[in-house]
């Protein structure tokens, strides 16, 4: 087995994450500027369907209750004027999301594109030192990683942020003492968000890790499955899969595990916040006490609400960040590789037979080819010798292909195969084109 012992170098999720983004800003920067400035909209219509109850309980339904009035025309101006503002941020909303759906599969086709043409410039020895599968794994799982967390991480996380700036200052001018309430909260669910993050980060990264030598594993199985016939290893084979499986399993499970406590934690945290923003906000209006009335109570719970829901939403993005920092890790591991210099000079060119039995070059095809050698000191050729006709060259082509393909999968198993049945060390040709 291809078996990679290396594992990829550390590097800091906040690096790799914010080489992605960088990535994605070089090809879609005027879409993704779009896309804030639509979050933003979202954000302010949020905030004033938030602050709206204040208004309606303070301006309308006092006064009334208090004059026995029956004039609705203002609140109906106001209730249109509300629905019009919701209106516009449900279509940014839906108008970012799809946007961002264009900008993540764009950005994950360039991310394919240049990962195959990096790998085609990669020499031999780096496939020989890595598993196919788990060269596989990077173009499906670790590049599917990166497609969710520009799809709905990145997007999400902006949202959060700026609706949470714009209610804290909509709470600090309503009522800076409540304001405290919730920004003490805030920061115990930030301090559990930090602290859950950095045991599921390390897991995260573990799980990519395993699932690459699962898909490498699979792959070199199905390769050599007529060897493992032939030489009976088929419990050996189940045994080797088990360990490869169970170390996948410990590393999702405690990646998983510790990342889906983190938001119903962060939830009942918020529960709390707004359980004692309303009995300190009852307390202060009922007694008069920092100007706080029966509106302010109503619109500050749901500010709070406003304020504390986002960083629960962070949270559960934050975990597919860690697992898209671990994608990416793998990702730009292969795309950073030193590709293999081309300083060979000796080529195979078409040939032609003169009346003498000289091979010459020939500039049209002519199903026989020579060697061209080149002398860089004094610019002359040395013609070569000739190779084969064009049959002769394909069918020993194909022979050797068959033979090369043959004896990599049996040396892809030489550590549990007979010892009476090593094969000759395989070498690589070039074919002809």
């Amino acid at each position: 087995m291809n078996n990679q012992k290396s594992r990829p170098r550390s590097v800091a999720a906040t690096k790799l994450i914010s080489r992605v983004i960088k990535y994605m800003l070089h090809y879609y920067k005027f879409p993704f500027l779009l896309v804030v400035a639509c979050i933003l909209i979202t954000a302010i219509a949020t905030v004033v369907g938030s602050t709206f109850p204040q208004t309606l309980v303070d301006d309308y339904i006092t006064p009334m209750l208090a004059n026995g009035s029956d004039d609705f025309s203002g609140l109906a101006s106001d209730l249109f004027r509300l629905a019009c503002v919701m209106a516009v941020g449900v279509i940014a909303a839906f108008s970012y999301n799809r946007i961002m759906v264009n900008v993540s599969q764009g950005t994950m086709r360039r991310l394919r594109d240049e990962l195959f043409r990096r790998m085609e410039a990669l020499p031999i020895k780096y496939f020989d030192t890595h598993a196919h599968g788990d060269i596989m794994s990077v173009y499906t799982n670790d590049v599917d990683t990166l497609r969710q967390m520009l799809s709905q991480s990145i997007p999400q996380i902006i949202n959060s942020v700026i609706t949470m700036m714009a209610t804290l200052v909509t709470m600090i001018i309503l009522n800076p003492t409540l304001t405290i309430i919730s920004l003490l909260t805030a920061a115990v669910m930030l301090l559990v968000t930090s602290n859950f993050s950095k045991l599921s980060g390390k897991y995260f990264i573990r799980q990519q890790i395993a699932l690459g030598n699962m898909d490498g594993f699979i792959e070199e199985m199905l390769d050599g499955q007529k060897v493992v016939k032939v030489f009976c290893h088929e419990e050996a084979a189940k045994a080797d899969f088990h360990k490869v499986n169970e170390v996948l399993r410990e590393s999702t499970e405690k990646a998983n595990g510790y990342a889906n406590l983190l938001m119903p934690v962060n939830a009942n945290i918020g529960w709390i916040s707004y359980a004692l923003v309303a009995i300190v906000g009852a307390i202060l209006g009922i007694n008069g006490i920092a100007g706080v009335t029966i509106g302010t109570v109503v619109t500050f719970v749901g500010l709070n609400k406003s304020f504390t829901n986002p960083i629960t939403q962070v949270s559960q993005q934050i975990n597919f960040l860690i697992n898209a920092a671990a994608g990416a890790q793998r990702v730009f591991d292969l795309m950073d590789q030193e590709p293999e210099q081309d300083e060979g000079y000796v080529e195979l060119v078409y040939a032609k037979q003169d009346a003498d039995g000289q091979m010459t070059e020939s500039p049209v095809r002519t199903n026989m080819w020579v060697w061209k050698h080149p002398h860089k000191a004094d610019g002359t050729v040395t013609p070569g010798w000739k190779a084969a006709s064009s049959s002769t060259m394909w069918i020993s082509a194909i022979r050797m292909k068959r033979s090369f393909f043959i004896i990599s999968a049996c040396g892809q198993s030489r550590g549990r195969r007979s010892p009476l049945s090593e094969p000759p060390v395989p070498v690589r040709r070039q074919l002809p084109t």
